[in-house]
């Protein structure tokens, strides 16, 4: 795998191309199969994480074509999955993993989800354990991949969640689909809500804690679905446009569904220049055009019920955060460490290799800025946004910095260094 090397820049202008949602991509291609009918996904991604919800649901006898005019789906309905000849590779995706084992926990013969070497270390009792209450079989290696399930008859359960993960929830509204009485996941922090727009359920509050319920009532029927460009992929240029000099960036089309964009919210308290203009919805999400100049950042305690809501941008912006003026704290996010890498100590040990000055804590990181960041040589950990994370820094920094294995930010944004390349204004000695 190829590294990135990065040099300072004069400034980012102009409309970053960006891929589809990669959330939104994996679920409306498990729906589409799971359809009554046939589907098609619009502005489907080639990154590879969805990509590899694909090829599962190929394995599984879904038939799939792509056009020219997007994703073409012939929905085969959880009945008419087949057993699969082999073990189904989720490649890097615990998003497929997770997902797929709850549709599949609905299904009377036996799988096997595997990943690659990352995807192997990341813990899946917490959908185990759920799914084994409803009276499937799942077994795994001391709590970890392969996924080993034998599904079908199933019974409805009530299940609160311990951990805020938008993916265990929908692990387990999806094999609610293959029950006839309701069966409800209780969340005290609300995490990313795509599941329950796509498929049409409404949540209720009960006890304080938010409910969402599914059955086979919900099932799905075949329609377009189109995906809108990733906030996630958004949020690298949202970060670099406000710490580099002399930048002015228009991110269009992006979806701002609230449970995902918590990042503005920090952004514009940290003092970010953000504008969001032409909103419009579609497919049951709200997209916009998001637009950034550069500004003087200060730092701030990130609260900690907001962490879940923007988990994935911690990394992007702990690297604002070191151009921010005085100090930005982040706890609570203990759930970075079971990510494609441990990304708290990756996002850590690299800054600080830059120069940064930043602690490390269980569950967080502290940052004192601003500090003039200085090249150096990092890793990507062979995690796509801790690779993208620390092209970003070095955008900032002075001399040359290398991301070693930086290629596999091509799992969640091909062509991301190309990006850069097209947007960067030459800097003036």
């Amino acid at each position: 795998m190829s590294d990135f090397v990065i040099t300072p820049v004069g400034g980012l202008a102009g409309a970053p191309s960006l891929p589809g949602d990669k959330s939104i991509a994996h679920r409306a291609a498990i729906l589409a199969a799971i359809a009554d009918g046939d589907s098609i996904l619009a502005n489907f991604p080639e990154s590879a994480d969805p990509q590899s919800t694909l090829s599962v649901l190929g394995q599984l006898g879904v038939p799939i074509v792509t056009e020219r005019d997007g994703v073409h789906v012939e929905g085969v309905g959880i009945d008419g999955l087949v057993k699969p000849e082999t073990p189904l590779d989720c490649g890097n995706s615990g998003t497929t993993m997770r997902l797929m084992a709850g549709v599949l926990s609905g299904c009377p013969f036996e799988s096997t989800l595997v990943g690659d070497e990352s995807l192997s270390q990341r813990p899946m009792n917490r959908i185990a354990d759920p799914l084994r209450k409803m009276g499937a079989r799942v077994d795994l290696v001391d709590g970890l991949p392969p996924v080993t399930i034998v599904g079908g008859n199933l019974k409805p359960i009530d299940y609160d969640l311990p951990v805020a993960s938008a993916q265990v929830k929908s692990c387990i509204l999806l094999a609610g689909l293959s029950v006839d009485e309701p069966t409800t996941v209780f969340e005290s922090i609300q995490t990313r809500d795509h599941t329950e727009r796509m498929l049409g359920l409404d949540s209720i509050l009960i006890g304080g804690k938010r409910a969402i319920s599914s059955s086979s009532g919900d099932r799905p029927g075949g329609r377009t679905w189109v995906i809108p460009k990733d906030f996630s992929a958004a949020a690298f240029f949202l970060a670099a446009g406000s710490i580099i000099p002399n930048s002015k960036l228009v991110l269009q089309g992006v979806g701002i569904n609230p449970t995902r964009t918590g990042l503005l919210t920090v952004l514009r308290a940290m003092g970010a220049e953000l504008t969001v203009i032409n909103e419009r919805s579609f497919s049951g999400e709200n997209i916009a055009d998001i637009g950034v100049e550069s500004a003087p950042l200060h730092g701030l305690a990130v609260s900690e019920e907001i962490v879940p809501n923007i988990i994935d941008e911690l990394p992007i912006l702990a690297v604002a955060a070191t151009q921010a003026s005085g100090t930005t704290i982040v706890r609570g996010a203990g759930e970075l460490r079971v990510k494609e890498s441990d990304r708290i100590h990756a996002i850590v040990s690299n800054l600080t290799i830059l120069g940064a000055d930043i602690t490390e804590h269980e569950d967080g990181f502290e940052i004192h800025g601003p500090t003039r960041l200085r090249g150096g040589h990092v890793d990507s950990f062979n995690d796509h946004r801790i690779a993208m994370v620390m092209s970003i820094a070095g955008l900032v920094a002075d001399g040359q910095t290398v991301v070693r294995g930086g290629e596999c930010a091509d799992v969640s944004f091909p062509g991301f260094l190309r990006e850069i390349e097209n947007l960067s204004v030459e800097k003036i000695a």
